[in-house]
């Protein structure tokens, strides 16, 4: 009688231990039991779909244009505080789309560092925006922006990296530096990152259960980053509903696995070359002194290391200045300037 009660209890938690590693079937964006389709979307050549929308002047008047990568756990529909005035007067069109599996985007599971920037190459493509054009990634969205200066330069009029999250293992940082900066998140994001990074089939178990905090907002917002929140009322993107409507495995926790839990295709400091020798465009990373997320002297070691890249520390800002309507026409008008 023991024995087929132990196997009975074997068997079961071997089901409840595949249930909770197996993430839920994602909801997608136009099937029959998916979210509806609000948004304009191209088809990419493997058949997914990006949606976006475009911020300023249209295409056809714009004499700047502008690919925006969102960061985590937001969308295309991020709060972008640029006022009008200021994109009329620079004849400026900025393209935010939400990325693979976040808002109306097709899940991607393949999705990788390396492949945003060929999404971005389609998207540009298939929206007619030239052979040429800029791009802006805030945050973890910035690794799309490395990908685009390792691998399709060419295409590119120049690139700003805001508040960029990096790899802790990246080879080429010294493990000194990376512990130094690993060491300033709290318990429960460096537990979280080390499960992304050395078992991230454990990752779904790890971030839906409840016995131990994840990646909670308590703490990691600076002063300056609660004051823009104050201001736009905690809200940081116009339609939070969407961002993960898809499922949060096919937004939020691939986009840390792509990040931290596989070895990226490439080295930013040793991989990626200036893209403008010749000065006919520019680089930029722009990172808050008083940011809790990013580590200061993680992006400063960078921007040493890569001298052709114009680093730009902000002394009163935070991990949020993209939405500072001040710090946010400064990062779009030092990109632009020749």
């Amino acid at each position: 009688m023991i024995t087929p009660i132990g196997v009975a209890f074997a068997v079961g938690f071997l089901g409840w231990v595949y249930q909770s590693l197996k993430p839920s079937p994602p909801k997608i964006c136009g099937s029959e039991n998916g979210p509806p389709v609000t948004s304009p979307r191209v088809m990419l050549n493997d058949g997914r779909h990006l949606a976006y929308r475009i911020f300023g002047v249209s295409n056809e008047e714009a004499e700047y244009k502008i690919i925006m990568c969102h960061g985590f756990n937001s969308s295309k529909d991020m709060y972008l505080p640029a006022s009008q005035e200021f994109m009329d007067e620079l004849k400026i069109c900025i393209v935010l789309y939400d990325r693979a599996g976040y808002g109306e985007s097709d899940p991607y599971p393949s999705r990788s560092v390396k492949s945003e920037a060929f999404d971005i190459q389609e998207l540009a493509d298939k929206l007619h925006l030239g052979t040429k054009f800029y791009v802006i990634g805030c945050s973890i969205g910035a690794s799309g922006i490395w990908s685009c200066l390792k691998y399709i330069p060419q295409r590119l009029l120049g690139a700003s990296l805001v508040v960029p999250f990096a790899n802790f293992w990246w080879p080429s940082v010294p493990s000194a530096l990376s512990r130094q900066a690993f060491r300033k998140l709290p318990q429960s994001y460096q537990r979280t990152f080390q499960i992304a990074h050395y078992t991230p089939w454990l990752y779904h178990w790890w971030i839906t259960q409840k016995w131990f905090p994840t990646l909670g907002a308590d703490g990691m917002f600076s002063d300056s980053d609660l004051e823009i929140l104050k201001r736009l009322s905690g809200g940081l993107n116009h339609n939070p509903e969407k961002v993960a409507q898809q499922g949060e495995h096919e937004s939020l926790n691939r986009d840390i696995l792509a990040v931290l839990g596989r070895k990226w295709e490439f080295d930013p400091i040793i991989d990626v070359n200036n893209p403008f020798p010749d000065n006919n465009g520019s680089v930029h990373i722009w990172q808050g002194c008083e940011d809790r997320v990013v580590a200061l002297e993680f992006n400063r070691f960078i921007a040493e290391k890569l001298p052709w890249i114009q680093y730009h520390e902000v002394p009163d800002g935070g991990h949020l200045i993209i939405h500072d309507v001040e710090k946010c026409e400064a990062i779009i008008r030092a990109l632009l300037a020749r």
